[in-house]
């Protein structure tokens, strides 16, 4: 779940019509969480800029006694082009003892931002709040998700690459902010940014084909194959072009793949090579990956060689 800051608009803050519901999760309890979540954090950091004036009335929530640590997310998300990719998160939240972490509209929750912390340019969330358990009176575990709808429109293709990690929380003390008189300074508001960092990717695919099959020995067999990635633009996968690929050969019985020889992709992402063959055996081509771009290695195509 993504909330982008529209910057042609506002300058340091979140317009709240930016935050991106699935059409799945359009009504109930999770669109709820997500809307409230969106309006406390724009009166948080709508500090500057067209912000500043919209603060007028839009008073800023108090500070919350809470700190984070110990934030652990996986090293990389690999996002395709539908459905919903999901990430674990864990982190200990370390609270004053006035504040009632057990209270029914008490909530915290880790995100992923992407650029500063007050100023993001794109920040994904979870569907749901964390979970925690305490384990001292100013101590807790806690647990959430990232969720990431890439057919949502929650990622450009500019957004791949190293995301930071945040946790926030909130102490609504019955305010409700879809409520005409939800007063932001009754509320309690407390997040941290850098905890960690991850890899928010592209998903990839890749493809082989060796041919003739089967061959004469020492005749010589075309290896052609396809890399490709999610264009989270257009819903579909795309050629990732002038990469390097490298062709890789297993002989049969043995289990181990020895380098044959390194390649690029064409500017669509295609792959063409040749070889003399030379024995029974698999090929397979493996793609070393990018900080926006997984690694990706195909099965191997067994040739029989006569």
């Amino acid at each position: 779940m993504r909330i982008r800051a529209t910057v042609a608009a506002v300058t340091g803050a979140l317009a709240l019509s930016a935050l991106a519901v699935p059409a799945s999760q359009a009504a109930g309890p999770a669109a709820d969480h997500r809307e409230s979540v969106a309006k406390i954090w724009q009166a948080a950091h709508g500090s500057t800029g067209a912000a500043a004036s919209a603060r007028a009335a839009l008073d800023e929530p108090y500070d919350l006694d809470v700190s984070f640590s110990g934030f652990k997310v996986a090293k990389a998300i690999k996002v395709g082009t539908t459905g919903r990719y999901s990430t674990t998160v864990t982190y200990t939240m370390t609270h004053g003892a006035d504040v009632d972490i057990t209270a029914a509209d008490f909530l915290t929750a880790p995100y992923l931002y992407r650029g500063a912390l007050d100023t993001p340019s794109a920040t994904l969330f979870g569907v749901n709040p964390g979970n925690c358990t305490s384990v001292s009176a100013t101590t807790a575990t806690c647990t959430g998700k990232i969720d990431v709808y890439p057919g949502e429109g929650d990622l450009l293709n500019t957004d791949a690459g190293t995301w930071k990690g945040a946790a926030l929380a909130i102490a609504y003390n019955g305010q409700d902010p879809l409520d005409d008189n939800f007063d932001p300074a009754e509320v309690g508001y407390a997040d941290q940014g850098g905890l960690a960092t991850t890899l928010v990717q592209r998903n990839s695919k890749l493809t082989v084909d060796a041919a003739p099959e089967p061959v004469k020995k020492g005749k010589t067999l075309t290896v052609t194959g396809k890399l490709s990635r999610a264009n989270w633009e257009s819903g579909k996968y795309a050629g990732y072009s002038t990469q390097p690929v490298v062709l890789q050969f297993r002989k049969a019985g043995t289990t181990n793949y020895t380098n044959v020889k390194g390649i690029r992709t064409t500017t669509t992402g295609t792959l063409k090579t040749t070889v003399k063959a030379s024995a029974d055996g698999y090929y397979r081509f493996t793609f070393a990956g990018t900080a926006t771009t997984p690694a990706v290695t195909t099965a191997g195509d067994f040739v029989d060689v006569k």
